[in-house]
């Protein structure tokens, strides 16, 4: 919040007193997309008639669906402002996403800025030769004083482009209509040389639309979304939508989606559509998003409610928002026969190894990572010191569905928390941790303060076998486990860099001495590549001493290590040798499908077409 200038309040406050109240007109944006192959584009915004001494015009400083404030404003330049006879007007450049304009008598105001729009990874504005991806929040500039008013949106595009967006159309070619400016901030643009398909589901229209050559296969995926789409009873009992739209990217390498009020788009690299696990990655990424119609967009944390575009928005749950729809994601999945149980527990199998191989779980809860995440990074600090509101947030979300199911004697699950949700704090409502913990009373008549203590606000682990159990299912590494030397060192990834990125905390590099940025150069004395590394080290046995020759911080020195033991090979999740018809009954009421398994513990089925 800016400091207050009394002389200036007082100033204003008399302004404002010698005009009435403003006039509810619409508020009409033009883009002309006048340069794609640089990425340029002509924005101008028509607002009515203004009261005011001055409108401040903002741009947001993050988008909705990532929590993290972004350089939004840097691509605008040439930000020019007319009054309604076209006298240029006076203004200034308040904030990072403002500029304030002055006025000295009622009047509309019309703001015109070019637009540089080259963040395709960001999801937030791209514009090149062959399309153009337009997210409000990046592109329309706003005023507070009109944000509750009727949006027209007109482009002039190149011949042959066609334009979707969740919003309704206008009267003219690649126009649309808002209701207000927060329907516009959350139905974004395509427009652009594109595909286009439409299927109905439950008696709900869709749209899907593609942009940019790959190798995927648009009858699966339609056929995959229909399915999908036709499965939100599983938790809901409507819908907050009667058209929703898919937007689907393939792109040169960006990767990643975002939901919306009523569409979503989803971005994977052009040739990553056909391998059974890239089409797993995209398909479940598509339910993630649809899960969030209802669970984001249709309710959300009170600190979420209403949107404030021009600073962070805290909140503590939202591993709710996020881990809980991931959480959703495979079953929704599962139950539509979109992936197998297998392909299911596969999945599950992996989050929790990477659980177990995290050391920030040990020092941050799931609510503090919900407050940080306005600020969370990346790299060797976030793992030894963070956990994440995705992957730990979906955790969370099974440990309490398990206690609920538990406690309720299979009558309810986390699903009835989420449409309870959903039916008591629809937005402009927004639910805080009280409002979930008494629908968690009144689900199983116990009282889940104690609960959200020990699993939410306080670094937790997980008894994975012991919460399993009672499932009737187990994890393994196999019959005849072996066992592998564990270093805890991450690389980069890149080709041939042997630079450090990680050094897990407690771990036979970290106890040793390495830290992240070191460059490893040699082992036992002789030379070492990035490719053949981690078969080096399984040249030795868990609990050798081995001797590295690192640089750090340009400094060459020599370090000793004592190998550490992890298990061999991929942890799975399989049936327990004795399972009851009790635990056979949780699973039901836990996932919605039978028993997946035979007297042998064996998959009654692996095949993903059935």
């Amino acid at each position: 919040m800016k400091p207050t200038n009394l002389a200036f309040l007082t100033t204003s406050a008399l302004f404002s007193m010698c005009f009435s109240t403003s006039s509810f007109a619409d508020v009409n944006y033009h883009i002309d997309i006048n340069q794609p192959i640089h990425h340029l584009a002509q924005v101008s915004v028509s607002f009515p008639q203004s009261q005011s001494s001055e409108l401040v015009v903002n741009l947001p400083v993050w988008r909705t669906g990532r929590y993290q404030v972004l350089p939004v404003a840097d691509g605008v330049r040439l930000f020019n402002a007319t009054d309604s006879k076209g006298h240029a007007l006076p203004w200034r450049r308040t904030a990072s996403g403002e500029w304030t304009v002055s006025l000295t008598k009622p009047t509309a105001v019309k703001v015109t800025y070019q637009l540089h729009a080259n963040e395709l990874g960001d999801r937030l504005r791209h514009i090149d030769e062959s399309h153009a991806y337009l997210d409000a929040s990046g592109v329309f500039m706003y005023s507070p004083e009109f944000r509750q008013e009727p949006i027209s949106v007109e482009m002039s595009v190149p011949k042959g482009w066609n334009s979707f967006s969740g919003m309704d159309k206008g009267p003219k070619p690649h126009s649309f209509t808002a209701a207000n400016y927060d329907v516009l901030v959350d139905s974004p643009i395509e427009t652009g040389i594109n595909q286009h398909f439409n299927f109905k589901a439950d008696g709900r229209e869709y749209e899907v639309v593609f942009w940019g050559e790959g190798n995927y296969d648009t009858e699966q995926i339609l056929t995959d979304l229909r399915k999908i789409s036709g499965q939100a009873s599983m938790i809901w009992d409507d819908y907050p939508f009667e058209r929703y739209v898919y937007m689907v990217h393939a792109t040169s390498g960006a990767s990643g989606a975002t939901e919306h009020l009523n569409s979503t788009v989803i971005q994977l690299p052009r040739f990553q559509f056909r391998e059974r696990d890239d089409y797993l990655r995209f398909i479940s990424t598509a339910s993630h998003e649809f899960i969030h119609t209802w669970n984001v967009k249709s309710y959300r944390p009170q600190g979420l409610v209403p949107y404030d575009y021009q600073s962070e928005n805290m909140s503590e749950l939202l591993w709710v928002a996020e881990g809980s729809t991931s959480y959703f994601q495979n079953q929704l999945l599962l139950r539509a026969g979109v992936i197998t149980p297998k392909e299911f527990f596969d999945d599950l199998s992996l989050r929790i190894g990477l659980n177990e191989h995290n050391p920030g779980r040990d020092t941050q809860s799931i609510a503090e990572a919900s407050l940080g995440q306005w600020s969370s990074t990346w790299g060797d600090y976030a793992l030894n010191h963070s956990v994440n509101i995705y992957s730990e947030g979906y955790l969370t979300s099974m440990v309490l569905d398990f206690n609920i199911i538990d406690d309720s004697e299979l009558a309810h699950s986390y699903r009835d928390v989420h449409k309870a949700l959903y039916q008591h704090f629809k937005i402009p409502m927004g639910y805080k941790v009280q409002d979930i913990q008494n629908i968690l009373t009144k689900l199983t008549g116990k009282d889940y303060q104690p609960w959200w203590q020990e699993f939410v606000n306080q670094p937790f682990s997980i008894e994975f076998d012991t919460l399993l159990a009672q499932a009737g299912l187990v994890t393994t590494y196999g019959d005849k486990p072996k066992s592998q030397v564990d270093t805890g060192i991450g690389l980069s990834g890149l080709h041939g860099d042997l630079v450090l990125a990680t050094v897990a905390k407690n771990s036979p590099a970290w106890k040793a001495g390495l830290i992240a940025g070191d460059e490893l150069v040699a082992l036992n004395g002789l030379k070492v590549t990035a490719e053949g590394l981690s078969k080096r080290f399984n040249d030795f046995e868990p609990g050798d001493t081995v001797t590295l020759t690192v640089f750090s911080n340009d400094r060459l020195k020599e370090l000793s290590m004592v190998l550490g033991e992890q298990p061999k090979g991929k942890l799975a999740i399989t049936a327990l040798k004795q399972v009851t018809d009790k635990q056979k009954a949780f699973f039901k009421a836990w996932l919605g499908i039978d028993w997946p398994f035979n007297d042998k513990g064996e998959w009654l089925s692996t095949d993903n077409k059935a």
